[in-house]
């Protein structure tokens, strides 16, 4: 049986509004196998992060890392997540932070996951998770087989994993930045948490990343940007579409091919 994504029903049973994993109001999710997970990240204005709950995103991802053009402050992370509430799962995206910034970002974000992108250790992962009770995403950048040496330890403290592209060397920010990896590397590969592939996706490689890898879930961020940090409605609700049908014309779940039983 493949791992699959958490995934928010379509009403909230919890009367404050506020659903959410790692053993708060579990009910209001749902374990679909067969189904794709979609993120779009790096949100930071209303309209877009409207365009992507009304394109059907399954998690909506925010950035707290100043370097980035996507970063957003406290009031407008407050402010986004009174407007996501619970129609999709609000993903806090963060590049080695300290504890009392992550204190600040949960506080007013509130968060149904952590993403962690920087070079946290397994040994971090974890405390972060016992720290907040909240599920963790770790990000790692993938560029050869040698990549995936770390894997089975952060399987090991991690609730979900992404594969993205492994940032240029004279970048200044971590991920992909754009760029996809050899998407053949994920090919006969056995998993053992919730994975998703995120780097060099588009509205035009969508369709031949899905088919290629079969991935539980998908992050996109700047392929559905008209500029830097700038989101596109249009983009993303395209990028959404897309994804759905390219995921329609698979016959077999989503992720079976790659992660162990």
């Amino acid at each position: 049986m493949s791992q699959a994504f958490p995934r928010r029903e379509a009403e909230c049973s919890d009367p404050t509004g506020h659903c959410s994993v790692a053993g708060r109001a579990t009910s209001a999710y749902m374990t679909d196998m067969s189904a794709l997970t979609i993120k779009i990240c790096g949100l930071s204005t209303p309209a877009t992060l409207e365009a992507a709950l009304d394109a059907g995103a399954d998690m909506v991802g925010f950035v707290f890392f100043p370097p980035s053009p996507r970063h957003i402050e406290s009031a407008r992370a407050r402010e986004l997540s009174v407007i996501a509430g619970s129609r999709a799962l609000k993903v806090a995206l963060s590049v080695d932070a300290a504890d009392d910034y992550l204190d600040e970002i949960v506080a007013t974000l509130k968060p149904d996951l952590l993403q962690l992108h920087g070079r946290e250790t397994p040994e971090r992962v974890a405390q972060l998770r016992t720290r907040f009770g909240l599920p963790v995403m770790k990000a790692l950048g993938v560029s050869t087989e040698a990549d995936f040496a770390p894997l089975q330890a952060y399987e090991e403290v991690a609730d979900h994993l992404l594969f993205d592209a492994k940032p240029p060397k004279d970048a200044t920010r971590p991920g992909g930045n754009g760029h996809a990896f050899d998407w053949s590397l994920l090919t006969n590969r056995a998993f053992h948490r919730p994975w998703m592939l995120s780097g060099g996706l588009n509205c035009e490689t969508i369709e031949t990343a899905i088919l290629a890898t079969r991935p539980p879930g998908i992050d996109v961020s700047s392929g559905v940007e008209s500029s830097p940090g700038v989101k596109d409605s249009a983009l993303i609700e395209a990028f959404v579409a897309r994804a759905r049908a390219a995921e329609a014309t698979l016959a077999e779940p989503l992720g079976s091919a790659r992660e162990s039983a």
